[in-house]
């Protein structure tokens, strides 16, 4: 595993290491052509958004299914 070469790793609080992924994630944006999908994960969208083309219905708006999960704390 790549992290057990990084032993400061092991150190840093929760938040130090959700803002290093961060960090890794803007900077593998940064360079084109080095970040592609998998293939299963676009066939995936693909499927989600015929599915969507043909049953727009099915489809629950950010701010209802925001309210329900709070509605259920």
């Amino acid at each position: 595993m790549i992290a057990d070469r990084i032993p400061d790793l092991k150190r840093l609080s929760p938040e130090e290491k959700l803002a290093l992924a961060g960090e890794l994630w803007s900077e593998l944006a940064a360079q084109p052509g080095s970040f592609l999908p998998r293939e299963d994960h676009v066939q995936l969208l693909r499927q989600r958004l015929e599915h969507y083309r043909q049953h727009p219905e099915d489809i629950t708006a950010w701010n209802d299914l925001k309210a329900r999960i709070l509605a259920g704390r």
